[in-house]
Protein backbone atom coordinates (compact mmCIF):
# COMPACT_ATOMS: atom_id res chain seq x y z
CA UNK A 1 0.00 0.00 0.00
CA UNK A 2 1.17 3.11 -0.71
CA UNK A 3 1.41 5.73 1.84
CA UNK A 4 -1.31 8.23 1.27
CA UNK A 5 0.84 11.24 2.89
CA UNK A 6 3.51 10.98 -0.08
CA UNK A 7 0.07 11.16 -2.20
CA UNK A 8 -0.73 14.25 -0.48
CA UNK A 9 2.82 15.78 -1.25
CA UNK A 10 2.76 14.66 -4.77
CA UNK A 11 -0.34 15.91 -5.50
CA UNK A 12 0.67 19.45 -4.66
CA UNK A 13 0.13 20.55 -0.95
CA UNK A 14 1.91 22.70 0.62
CA UNK A 15 5.29 21.99 2.43
CA UNK A 16 6.64 23.14 5.60
CA UNK A 17 10.51 24.10 5.26
CA UNK A 18 12.31 24.01 8.90
CA UNK A 19 16.23 23.27 7.13
CA UNK A 20 17.52 21.48 10.26
CA UNK A 21 20.79 23.75 11.40
CA UNK A 22 23.88 23.41 8.99
CA UNK A 23 26.70 25.82 7.95
CA UNK A 24 25.37 28.47 6.05
CA UNK A 25 25.27 28.79 2.28
CA UNK A 26 25.36 32.01 -0.08
CA UNK A 27 24.91 31.17 -4.00
CA UNK A 28 27.27 31.06 -6.48
CA UNK A 29 28.29 34.28 -7.97
CA UNK A 30 27.03 35.53 -11.63
CA UNK A 31 30.22 35.66 -13.41
CA UNK A 32 31.56 32.35 -11.78
CA UNK A 33 28.15 30.98 -12.92
CA UNK A 34 28.70 32.60 -16.43
CA UNK A 35 32.59 31.21 -16.98
CA UNK A 36 31.52 27.53 -15.40
CA UNK A 37 28.72 27.74 -18.45
CA UNK A 38 30.85 29.08 -21.44
CA UNK A 39 33.26 26.62 -20.14
CA UNK A 40 30.98 23.86 -20.27
CA UNK A 41 30.05 25.13 -23.86
CA UNK A 42 33.33 24.54 -25.22
CA UNK A 43 33.87 20.81 -24.33
CA UNK A 44 30.80 19.27 -24.32
CA UNK A 45 31.22 17.00 -27.64
CA UNK A 46 29.76 13.82 -26.70
CA UNK A 47 26.31 12.82 -27.00
CA UNK A 48 25.40 12.38 -23.37
CA UNK A 49 27.48 15.37 -22.84
CA UNK A 50 25.62 17.73 -25.21
CA UNK A 51 22.51 16.30 -23.96
CA UNK A 52 22.62 17.35 -19.90
CA UNK A 53 24.65 20.41 -21.48
CA UNK A 54 20.82 20.95 -23.01
CA UNK A 55 18.99 19.91 -20.02
CA UNK A 56 21.50 22.06 -17.95
CA UNK A 57 20.74 25.42 -19.87
CA UNK A 58 16.67 24.86 -19.12
CA UNK A 59 16.76 24.43 -15.91
CA UNK A 60 20.04 27.27 -15.37
CA UNK A 61 18.35 29.72 -17.97
CA UNK A 62 14.59 28.92 -18.53
CA UNK A 63 13.35 27.24 -15.59
CA UNK A 64 9.66 27.56 -16.41
CA UNK A 65 9.77 25.29 -19.74
CA UNK A 66 11.83 22.53 -17.52
CA UNK A 67 9.99 19.40 -16.06
CA UNK A 68 10.61 21.45 -12.78
CA UNK A 69 9.13 24.24 -13.15
CA UNK A 70 5.86 24.29 -15.02
CA UNK A 71 2.65 22.02 -16.21
CA UNK A 72 3.14 19.92 -19.16
CA UNK A 73 3.05 20.15 -21.87
CA UNK A 74 4.74 23.25 -21.87
CA UNK A 75 3.25 26.87 -24.31
CA UNK A 76 3.79 25.92 -27.81
CA UNK A 77 4.70 29.92 -28.48
CA UNK A 78 7.29 31.33 -26.93
CA UNK A 79 8.27 34.85 -26.87
CA UNK A 80 11.45 36.65 -29.24
CA UNK A 81 14.88 34.81 -27.68
CA UNK A 82 13.12 32.61 -25.42
CA UNK A 83 14.99 29.52 -24.55
CA UNK A 84 16.78 30.23 -28.21
CA UNK A 85 20.38 28.53 -26.86
CA UNK A 86 18.70 25.32 -26.45
CA UNK A 87 16.28 25.35 -29.73
CA UNK A 88 19.17 26.19 -31.83
CA UNK A 89 21.45 23.55 -30.63
CA UNK A 90 19.07 21.62 -31.26
CA UNK A 91 18.25 22.28 -34.93
CA UNK A 92 21.76 22.30 -35.43
CA UNK A 93 22.27 18.55 -34.41
CA UNK A 94 19.01 17.99 -36.33
CA UNK A 95 20.05 19.32 -39.48
CA UNK A 96 22.94 17.22 -38.99
CA UNK A 97 21.29 14.07 -38.53
CA UNK A 98 21.91 11.18 -41.19
CA UNK A 99 18.17 10.56 -42.52
CA UNK A 100 19.06 7.21 -42.30
CA UNK A 101 19.59 6.73 -38.98
CA UNK A 102 17.26 6.51 -36.42
CA UNK A 103 19.29 7.79 -33.38
CA UNK A 104 19.15 11.57 -33.05
CA UNK A 105 23.21 11.94 -33.03
CA UNK A 106 26.13 9.35 -33.07
CA UNK A 107 26.37 7.69 -29.49
CA UNK A 108 29.71 6.50 -29.58
CA UNK A 109 28.17 2.67 -29.13
CA UNK A 110 25.47 3.79 -26.46
CA UNK A 111 21.91 3.38 -27.39
CA UNK A 112 20.87 5.76 -24.27
CA UNK A 113 23.06 8.52 -24.87
CA UNK A 114 21.77 10.13 -28.11
CA UNK A 115 18.38 10.49 -26.38
CA UNK A 116 19.79 12.43 -23.70
CA UNK A 117 19.22 15.17 -26.47
CA UNK A 118 15.89 13.89 -26.69
CA UNK A 119 13.94 15.88 -24.65
CA UNK A 120 15.38 19.72 -26.20
CA UNK A 121 14.88 18.44 -30.12
CA UNK A 122 10.45 17.68 -28.57
CA UNK A 123 10.60 20.78 -26.65
CA UNK A 124 12.25 22.82 -30.14
CA UNK A 125 9.03 20.83 -32.20
CA UNK A 126 6.91 22.02 -29.27
CA UNK A 127 7.13 25.62 -29.73
CA UNK A 128 8.29 25.54 -33.37
CA UNK A 129 7.18 28.92 -35.25
CA UNK A 130 6.71 26.81 -38.78
CA UNK A 131 3.92 24.19 -37.93
CA UNK A 132 3.90 22.69 -41.31
CA UNK A 133 7.53 21.91 -40.22
CA UNK A 134 8.24 17.89 -39.45
CA UNK A 135 11.51 17.46 -39.45
CA UNK A 136 11.71 17.66 -35.51
CA UNK A 137 8.91 15.48 -34.37
CA UNK A 138 10.41 12.78 -37.22
CA UNK A 139 13.54 13.16 -35.86
CA UNK A 140 12.54 12.46 -32.50
CA UNK A 141 9.63 9.73 -33.15
CA UNK A 142 13.32 8.32 -34.56
CA UNK A 143 14.53 8.30 -31.61
CA UNK A 144 12.07 6.82 -29.96
CA UNK A 145 11.55 3.84 -32.52
CA UNK A 146 15.22 3.13 -32.05
CA UNK A 147 15.14 3.01 -28.26
CA UNK A 148 11.52 0.88 -28.00
CA UNK A 149 11.70 -1.35 -31.38
CA UNK A 150 15.54 -1.82 -31.91
CA UNK A 151 17.67 -1.15 -29.25
CA UNK A 152 18.89 -4.71 -27.32
CA UNK A 153 16.70 -5.78 -24.19
CA UNK A 154 17.26 -8.29 -21.34
CA UNK A 155 14.36 -10.64 -21.41
CA UNK A 156 11.95 -8.87 -19.48
CA UNK A 157 12.13 -5.70 -21.28
CA UNK A 158 14.94 -3.47 -19.82
CA UNK A 159 16.18 -1.59 -22.69
CA UNK A 160 20.53 -2.05 -23.30
CA UNK A 161 22.67 0.85 -22.38
CA UNK A 162 24.80 -0.80 -25.32
CA UNK A 163 24.28 -1.74 -28.98
CA UNK A 164 26.12 -4.40 -29.59
CA UNK A 165 25.26 -6.60 -26.43
CA UNK A 166 22.78 -6.37 -23.27
CA UNK A 167 24.55 -4.49 -21.04
CA UNK A 168 22.96 -2.39 -18.39
CA UNK A 169 24.79 1.43 -17.23
CA UNK A 170 23.45 3.49 -14.28
CA UNK A 171 23.76 6.25 -16.48
CA UNK A 172 21.07 5.05 -19.15
CA UNK A 173 18.41 6.19 -16.46
CA UNK A 174 19.19 9.85 -16.94
CA UNK A 175 19.50 9.72 -20.73
CA UNK A 176 16.25 7.31 -22.40
CA UNK A 177 14.01 7.23 -19.87
CA UNK A 178 13.28 11.14 -19.28
CA UNK A 179 13.10 11.45 -23.06
CA UNK A 180 10.52 8.84 -23.36
CA UNK A 181 8.76 10.57 -20.35
CA UNK A 182 8.54 14.06 -21.87
CA UNK A 183 7.38 12.06 -25.18
CA UNK A 184 4.33 10.82 -23.38
CA UNK A 185 3.97 14.05 -21.28
CA UNK A 186 3.70 16.05 -24.81
CA UNK A 187 1.34 13.08 -26.12
CA UNK A 188 -0.52 12.39 -23.23
CA UNK A 189 0.10 9.07 -23.91
CA UNK A 190 -0.19 6.97 -20.88
CA UNK A 191 1.95 3.97 -22.49
CA UNK A 192 4.86 6.08 -22.72
CA UNK A 193 4.91 7.40 -19.14
CA UNK A 194 4.23 3.92 -17.71
CA UNK A 195 6.95 2.47 -19.84
CA UNK A 196 9.74 5.61 -18.79
CA UNK A 197 8.80 4.23 -15.29
CA UNK A 198 9.16 0.63 -16.25
CA UNK A 199 12.29 0.98 -17.22
CA UNK A 200 13.37 3.05 -14.00
CA UNK A 201 11.79 0.13 -12.17
CA UNK A 202 13.64 -2.56 -14.14
CA UNK A 203 17.36 -0.87 -14.00
CA UNK A 204 16.78 -0.98 -10.03
CA UNK A 205 15.88 -4.33 -10.02
CA UNK A 206 19.69 -5.51 -11.45
CA UNK A 207 21.46 -2.51 -10.38
CA UNK A 208 20.29 -1.71 -6.88
CA UNK A 209 21.43 -3.95 -4.04
CA UNK A 210 20.95 -4.35 0.10
CA UNK A 211 23.10 -1.20 0.52
CA UNK A 212 20.81 1.38 -1.29
CA UNK A 213 23.17 1.98 -3.57
CA UNK A 214 23.51 1.43 -7.09
CA UNK A 215 26.40 -1.21 -9.16
CA UNK A 216 27.73 0.74 -11.96
CA UNK A 217 27.24 -1.71 -14.79
CA UNK A 218 25.64 -5.39 -14.94
CA UNK A 219 25.57 -7.85 -17.76
CA UNK A 220 27.33 -8.27 -20.63
CA UNK A 221 31.15 -9.49 -21.06
CA UNK A 222 32.16 -7.32 -18.45
CA UNK A 223 30.73 -5.69 -15.26
CA UNK A 224 31.60 -2.54 -12.73
CA UNK A 225 30.04 -3.69 -9.36
CA UNK A 226 31.53 -0.65 -7.79
CA UNK A 227 28.90 1.97 -6.62
CA UNK A 228 30.52 4.98 -8.46
CA UNK A 229 29.10 7.94 -7.85
CA UNK A 230 28.36 9.41 -10.92
CA UNK A 231 26.06 6.04 -11.49
CA UNK A 232 24.44 6.41 -8.45
CA UNK A 233 23.97 10.29 -9.08
CA UNK A 234 22.66 9.61 -12.73
CA UNK A 235 20.29 7.22 -11.63
CA UNK A 236 18.70 9.17 -8.75
CA UNK A 237 18.81 12.81 -11.41
CA UNK A 238 17.29 10.75 -13.93
CA UNK A 239 14.53 9.25 -11.74
CA UNK A 240 13.32 12.75 -10.20
CA UNK A 241 13.21 14.08 -14.15
CA UNK A 242 11.10 11.22 -14.56
CA UNK A 243 9.18 11.86 -11.98
CA UNK A 244 8.57 15.60 -12.15
CA UNK A 245 7.21 14.75 -16.09
CA UNK A 246 4.41 12.51 -14.85
CA UNK A 247 3.78 14.61 -11.91
CA UNK A 248 3.20 17.58 -14.29
CA UNK A 249 1.39 15.71 -16.85
CA UNK A 250 -2.17 15.47 -17.54
CA UNK A 251 -2.19 11.77 -16.68
CA UNK A 252 -0.69 12.53 -13.08
CA UNK A 253 -3.81 11.50 -11.53
CA UNK A 254 -3.51 8.19 -13.20
CA UNK A 255 -0.03 7.30 -11.96
CA UNK A 256 0.12 7.96 -7.68
CA UNK A 257 2.08 4.50 -7.22
CA UNK A 258 4.43 5.47 -9.81
CA UNK A 259 5.48 8.44 -8.25
CA UNK A 260 5.22 7.03 -4.71
CA UNK A 261 7.63 4.77 -5.91
CA UNK A 262 10.03 7.15 -7.70
CA UNK A 263 9.55 9.07 -5.16
CA UNK A 264 11.18 6.45 -2.80
CA UNK A 265 13.50 4.88 -5.07
CA UNK A 266 15.23 8.49 -5.58
CA UNK A 267 15.74 8.95 -2.03
CA UNK A 268 17.16 5.18 -1.38
CA UNK A 269 20.16 6.37 -3.13
CA UNK A 270 19.89 10.19 -1.57
CA UNK A 271 20.01 8.88 1.71
CA UNK A 272 22.51 6.03 1.13
CA UNK A 273 24.62 8.39 -0.24
CA UNK A 274 25.48 10.70 2.07
CA UNK A 275 26.04 8.19 5.14
CA UNK A 276 29.78 8.19 3.59
CA UNK A 277 30.19 11.97 2.72
CA UNK A 278 33.39 13.09 4.29
CA UNK A 279 33.81 16.00 6.53
CA UNK A 280 34.68 18.35 4.26
CA UNK A 281 31.19 17.74 2.32
CA UNK A 282 32.65 15.42 -0.73
CA UNK A 283 31.66 11.74 -1.44
CA UNK A 284 34.11 9.81 -3.17
CA UNK A 285 34.25 8.30 -6.44
CA UNK A 286 33.41 4.81 -5.07
CA UNK A 287 30.96 5.92 -2.58
CA UNK A 288 31.43 3.41 0.12
CA UNK A 289 35.51 2.83 -0.29
CA UNK A 290 37.86 4.56 1.95
CA UNK A 291 40.38 3.52 -0.83
CA UNK A 292 38.99 5.58 -3.60
CA UNK A 293 39.47 9.39 -3.74
CA UNK A 294 37.51 12.52 -3.53
CA UNK A 295 34.63 13.40 -6.78
CA UNK A 296 33.13 16.86 -6.56
CA UNK A 297 30.64 15.87 -9.93
CA UNK A 298 29.18 13.24 -8.21
CA UNK A 299 28.81 15.26 -5.39
CA UNK A 300 27.44 17.97 -7.37
CA UNK A 301 24.80 15.83 -8.67
CA UNK A 302 23.84 14.40 -5.89
CA UNK A 303 23.38 17.63 -3.93
CA UNK A 304 21.21 18.75 -6.74
CA UNK A 305 19.09 15.34 -6.77
CA UNK A 306 18.67 16.40 -2.96
CA UNK A 307 17.87 20.01 -3.24
CA UNK A 308 15.32 19.28 -5.67
CA UNK A 309 13.67 16.58 -3.28
CA UNK A 310 13.55 19.07 -0.53
CA UNK A 311 11.51 21.35 -2.84
CA UNK A 312 9.36 18.69 -3.84
CA UNK A 313 8.29 16.87 -0.91
CA UNK A 314 9.47 19.25 2.05
CA UNK A 315 11.57 16.58 3.56
CA UNK A 316 14.55 18.57 4.84
CA UNK A 317 16.80 15.96 6.55
CA UNK A 318 19.69 15.81 4.06
CA UNK A 319 19.52 19.40 3.30
CA UNK A 320 22.78 19.55 5.96
CA UNK A 321 24.84 17.13 3.53
CA UNK A 322 23.22 19.22 0.78
CA UNK A 323 24.83 22.44 1.70
CA UNK A 324 27.76 21.13 2.80
CA UNK A 325 28.41 19.41 -0.67
CA UNK A 326 27.55 22.94 -1.94
CA UNK A 327 30.10 24.89 -0.16
CA UNK A 328 32.91 22.19 -1.55
CA UNK A 329 31.48 22.41 -5.13
CA UNK A 330 32.04 26.31 -4.54
CA UNK A 331 35.70 25.89 -2.88
CA UNK A 332 36.41 23.45 -6.07
CA UNK A 333 36.08 25.95 -8.83
CA UNK A 334 38.98 27.61 -10.01
CA UNK A 335 39.11 31.36 -11.16
CA UNK A 336 38.64 30.16 -14.69
CA UNK A 337 35.31 28.49 -13.65
CA UNK A 338 36.71 25.10 -14.52
CA UNK A 339 35.09 21.94 -11.66
CA UNK A 340 38.36 20.73 -10.06
CA UNK A 341 39.21 17.06 -8.41
CA UNK A 342 36.61 15.47 -10.63
CA UNK A 343 36.29 12.00 -11.97
CA UNK A 344 37.31 11.03 -15.45
CA UNK A 345 34.23 10.85 -16.73
CA UNK A 346 35.72 8.12 -19.53
CA UNK A 347 37.18 5.92 -17.35
CA UNK A 348 35.40 5.99 -14.17
CA UNK A 349 37.92 4.57 -11.63
CA UNK A 350 41.05 8.09 -12.07
CA UNK A 351 40.61 11.29 -11.62
CA UNK A 352 40.52 13.69 -14.16
CA UNK A 353 44.46 14.61 -14.72
CA UNK A 354 45.77 18.03 -14.32
CA UNK A 355 44.65 20.58 -17.56
CA UNK A 356 42.00 18.78 -18.28
CA UNK A 357 38.07 19.01 -17.45
CA UNK A 358 35.04 16.75 -17.12
CA UNK A 359 31.99 18.05 -19.37
CA UNK A 360 29.50 16.53 -17.36
CA UNK A 361 31.17 17.83 -13.79
CA UNK A 362 30.72 21.52 -15.16
CA UNK A 363 27.27 20.43 -16.39
CA UNK A 364 26.42 19.22 -12.76
CA UNK A 365 28.10 22.76 -10.59
CA UNK A 366 25.20 24.11 -12.99
CA UNK A 367 22.84 22.27 -12.04
CA UNK A 368 23.12 21.95 -8.66
CA UNK A 369 23.00 26.02 -9.11
CA UNK A 370 19.69 25.61 -10.12
CA UNK A 371 17.85 23.43 -7.83
CA UNK A 372 19.62 25.29 -4.42
CA UNK A 373 18.21 28.55 -6.71
CA UNK A 374 14.75 26.56 -6.26
CA UNK A 375 14.79 25.24 -3.24
CA UNK A 376 15.71 28.90 -1.82
CA UNK A 377 13.33 30.30 -3.65
CA UNK A 378 10.15 27.81 -2.10
CA UNK A 379 11.83 28.19 1.00
CA UNK A 380 11.26 31.22 1.70
CA UNK A 381 7.83 31.32 -0.19
CA UNK A 382 6.61 28.22 1.87
CA UNK A 383 5.78 26.46 -0.96
CA UNK A 384 7.05 24.09 -3.93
Amino acid sequence: MVNSAVFTVLLGCTAAYAAPASQSVTSLGDATIAKVKANLLQIATHSWEIGTALETLTELEWPSLSVFGGSLPPPSKLSSGTAKDVTDWATRIVKAKDPSSLPLIDGDGAVGDPASIGVAVLLTNWTRTDRSDQEFSTAAAGQLQYLLDVAPKTSDGAISHRADQVQLWADFVYMAPPFIAYYGALQKDLNLLQTAYQQCKLYRQYLSDSSGLWKHIVLGDWQDNHHWGTGNAWAAAGMLRVLETIRHSKLSSQMLVEQADLTSWINEIVSSSWKYQHTNGTLFNYIDESTSFADSSSTALLAAVTYRMATLTGDVSHISAANKAYNLIKASLDSDGWLLNTVDPETFNTPSQPGTHSPEGQAFVLLLQSAFRDYKKASVSGRK
